[in-house]
């Protein structure tokens, strides 16, 4: 069994934080781009309910871990219901008579049925892959390149914050259902243990990936894109430019190293400046 977990330094803060969303009622809210909203409006569709199964994914295992681990979980439950409060809040916002809100909300509930139907450990399986996604994600979005400029250089400045805040605590907690995991599998062959997360992750990549573009191009479509014009632009922006999945494939490769870790990609000293904006308002 690895010895890996998160280094002790690293120390989770839930940061009870509100943003004003007001920006997002007027049209394409995330540099006044159609394809950029679609795909974060999908993504922010599948946040509360998916938050909450990843809550109860670790919560599940709160009585075989302390330490450390124990008040990470603690911390990791805090941060993830607040997350999970601010995009309900976000996707409220959408225009539920205009786009498929509803649909897409019922898909995703589905999807995470199917995550309860079999049980914390499929839970926990879904979790942890989920993290890495997201985790890769914070770590690039607010570097991805656009044709008119950085990504949320043209975006209200509350609702950059409410995105970059939720990056940076991605990034901070990344490695919690992790650790829980190799608690979890603490028994199991380091074979065994090794195969079912690098299985669970090409399951769990297909999905996601699918998913969001999915959910996103038929957001698109309600703004008067056909179909094969949503799925173009939307497919353009993840892979191509500015490349939202795409430009994480190093990081996503890591996942398949025997004796990974999440904090092998150690990008602390990149949070620094993140951390010192939002230490304010701790979470009771």
């Amino acid at each position: 069994m690895t010895t890996k977990r998160t280094p002790e330094d690293v120390t989770i803060l839930p940061r009870d934080l509100h943003f004003d969303m007001a920006a997002a009622d007027n049209g394409p809210w995330l540099d006044g781009d159609p394809v950029a909203t679609a795909v974060f409006n999908a993504m922010s569709l599948t946040f509360p309910d998916g938050e909450r199964m990843f809550i109860d994914a670790v919560k599940a295992y709160k009585n075989e871990v302390s330490g450390k681990l124990e008040q990470d979980v603690k911390d990791f439950i805090r941060q993830e219901a607040i997350h999970s409060r601010e995009h309900h809040l976000l996707n409220n916002k959408i225009d539920r008579t205009k786009y498929p809100v509803d649909a897409i909300e019922a898909k995703i509930r589905e999807k995470v049925k199917f995550a309860y139907d079999g049980g914390r450990f499929r839970m926990l399986m879904a979790t942890i892959c989920l993290e890495h996604f997201t985790a890769m994600m914070a770590d690039l979005m607010m570097d991805l390149e656009t044709d008119y400029g950085q990504l949320f250089s043209k975006t209200d400045p509350a609702l950059e914050q409410l995105w970059r805040w939720h990056a940076m605590e991605e990034t901070e907690h990344k490695a919690v259902a992790y650790d829980v995991f190799l608690e979890a599998t603490k028994d199991w062959s380091p074979l065994k243990r090794y195969y079912r997360r690098c299985m669970s992750m090409l399951i769990i990549t297909s999905n996601f990936t699918n998913n969001i573009a999915g959910y996103a191009a038929d957001l698109l479509k309600a703004d008067g894109y056909s179909q094969e014009e949503a799925d173009r632009a939307i497919k353009a922006f993840l892979w191509k430019k500015p490349s939202l999945f795409g430009k994480g494939w190093k990081i996503w490769l890591s996942w398949f190293k025997p004796g990974f870790h999440p904090w092998d990609h150690d990008n602390r000293e990149e949070m620094t400046a993140w951390k010192e904006e939002f230490t304010a308002v701790p979470a009771e």
